[in-house]
């Protein structure tokens, strides 16, 4: 069990949801049928639909119980509830510039939704633990493993 909540968007959420629905309702009954019909084949040791079959179906097995216990762990937070706009927390999208006024904009998110191509960092990276609390003008620094830098929050921003 972790220490600290495990953090989700209503979005994210959904995607978990969708993912789950998606593997028990779509892809495992079509495994089911496929390893049916391969058992009833015969001989089973050399038979390839029904090893393979086998085998998926223990693959998605594991992934349902994994985002089963996901889900249910997670703490669905809407980032258009919060209160203190003024400062970065869950769910903000916040732009930074580093020491070169090098921009950047990311979105603080569950660990599970996490999309870095996307600007969506986890809730729980050393830069989204460093902005925590943070307003507009402050300057935070952030031990990165190429060495410590110091982003300036130039804006905050929240959905509506």
């Amino acid at each position: 069990m972790t220490s600290h909540p495990n953090y989700i968007t209503p979005q994210g959420f959904a995607r978990l949801r969708a993912e789950y629905d998606q593997l028990l309702g779509v892809e495992r009954p079509r495994i089911v049928e496929v390893v049916s019909w391969a058992a009833g084949n015969g001989d089973r040791s050399e038979n390839g639909d029904y090893l393979y079959g086998r085998k998926r179906m223990r693959e998605i097995d594991g992934q349902l119980k994994r985002l089963s216990k996901k889900m249910k762990d997670a703490k669905v937070v809407d980032p258009r509830q919060q209160p203190d706009k003024s400062r970065v927390y869950f769910g903000a999208t916040v732009t930074i510039a580093d020491e070169d006024d090098n921009h950047r904009t990311v979105t603080l998110v569950g660990n599970d939704e996490t999309d870095v191509a996307a600007g969506r960092i986890g809730w729980a990276t050393p830069i989204a633990r460093a902005l925590r609390g943070a307003a507009v003008g402050d300057v935070r620094r952030v031990m990165l493993p190429a060495g410590e830098r110091e982003y300036e929050v130039i804006a905050i921003g929240y959905p509506d």
